[in-house]
């Protein structure tokens, strides 16, 4: 992601908010009514975030029309710039998922705690539809939340839809109303996205039967998400000695199982959504079950889901995120007690390229502790309690001798306690999926 062009935001203590500005007819009205409604507020900074997907061509005019736009209501103005490969896989779901992150990320930077999105009436609609399609169940038909509490690093923030309870119709009338421009986005006529055949084909007919289609299917997202509150509830009372810090107990879930398999679902769907990752299909949850009763007590599972590996360890289901990292030699303060790699050997190896990283092959050996003899990297793993997933750890070489190992230890005959010295880390970074 890229970004620039920042408006610089007040030193002052404010209350910030931000709207994500596509440039369409809902974000528009919803901009225009956010800084009318605070014009006389001076306690509150208004921020205007635009994502430019780089998925169309007219994408650079959208960016420039966005922070124009910004600009005549005088307001913070930054945006970020997404590279999303067309090829792989659902660049639909990969691009709004993307946004969301990127929004995310804005909102951080600029200490942003409340982020008014512009989804209205119609596309809570739509979304039901869509859902219903793909055979979703009380928490997919209860649509988009009015509100939704995220975080993001180590800021809190929450998503707000104050356009829920308007329908299109409505937002059209205001515009004109007050004379506002704003951009159609010719894709949104593409009936190759489900949403969009929705909206152009099945809508229209649904609103011959029923004038109040769209009030109502929103309505009815409404109603159950309220069942989805009690649902959550029950999951949290179903599962008080099943859901654990660590995941969930896997002995006591399939006890549930067995004598309850519909609270048992619920349990496990309420984790999922609590580990930020989309329901599975029913053909998927079967197959899980019949995993999950099969297995043998000390035995390992793995499923991957929605971007995360879903893992039994020890009696316990736990997701982990797939990652990537590098090796980072952080520098010790001369004060310090703390042994490490000498500095200048270190910088000279780098800069002759004699460090490598490696993966393990079986046989290697490591040293991590004085007077203690080499110990092969499988008694190293067990000592330290690492689960087997993360037992391919990478390895850190040296002029080819084995200097460190991710999660395990640094070879101590290299470690020196004075001069400039360095200490070995291997910082993880979650892969995008």
């Amino acid at each position: 992601m890229a970004s620039s062009r920042k408006s610089q935001p007040s030193l002052k203590p404010a209350k910030r908010i931000a709207v994500a500005l596509s440039g369409g007819l809902d974000s528009v009205v919803l901009l225009d009514t956010v800084c009318k409604s605070q014009a006389k507020n001076k306690n509150t900074e208004i921020f205007v975030f635009h994502i430019h997907h780089g998925l169309q061509k007219p994408a650079d005019d959208w960016l420039i029309f966005c922070e124009k736009l910004a600009q005549k209501y005088k307001v913070h103005f930054d945006f970020r710039l997404l590279h999303l490969d067309t090829k792989d896989g659902n660049t639909e779901a990969r691009a709004r998922a993307g946004r969301y992150e990127a929004l995310a990320d804005l909102c951080e930077e600029y200490g942003v705690e409340d982020l008014l999105l512009a989804h209205h009436q119609n596309d809570q609609a739509e979304t039901v539809l869509l859902q219903l399609l793909r055979g979703a169940g009380v928490a997919g038909l209860s649509g988009m939340p009015a509100n939704k509490f995220i975080q993001s690093g180590t800021t809190p923030i929450t998503l707000w839809r104050p356009l829920l309870d308007q329908g299109r119709a409505e937002l059209e009338a205001y515009a004109k109303e007050h004379k506002l421009k704003w951009i159609e986005d010719l894709s949104n006529q593409d009936r190759k996205y489900r949403r969009n055949a929705i909206r152009k084909d099945i809508i229209p007919k649904l609103e011959k039967i029923q004038p109040e289609a769209i009030a109502n299917l929103a309505r009815s997202a409404s109603l159950l998400s309220e069942a989805q509150v009690l649902l959550d509830r029950l999951a949290v009372q179903d599962g008080k000695a099943i859901l654990t810090k660590d995941g969930l107990d896997l002995k006591r879930l399939l006890n549930l199982h067995n004598s309850d398999q519909a609270a048992a679902n619920n349990v496990l769907r309420y984790w999922l959504r609590a580990n930020e990752l989309a329901m599975p299909s029913q053909e998927r949850l079967n197959s899980w079950w019949r995993d999950l009763v099969a297995v043998k007590a000390d035995a390992q599972l793995e499923w991957m889901h929605d971007g995360k590996v879903i893992r039994l360890w020890r009696g316990q289901l736990q997701v982990v995120s797939p990652t990537s990292g590098q090796w980072v030699f952080k520098a010790i303060t001369p004060s310090s007690q703390k042994p490490g790699l000498p500095a200048a050997w270190v910088k000279s190896a780098q800069k002759e390229g004699r460090i490598t990283n490696k993966t393990r092959s079986g046989s290697e050996k490591l040293q991590t502790k004085p007077n203690s003899p080499r110990k092969t990297l499988k008694n190293l793993f067990q000592e330290a309690d690492i689960p087997p997933w993360q037992r391919n750890a990478p390895l850190l070489y040296v002029d080819n001798e084995l200097i460190a190992v991710a999660g395990v230890g640094v070879s101590h005959p290299h470690l020196v306690l004075s001069g400039p010295r360095v200490w070995p880390e291997w910082q993880e970074q979650a892969l995008s999926v």
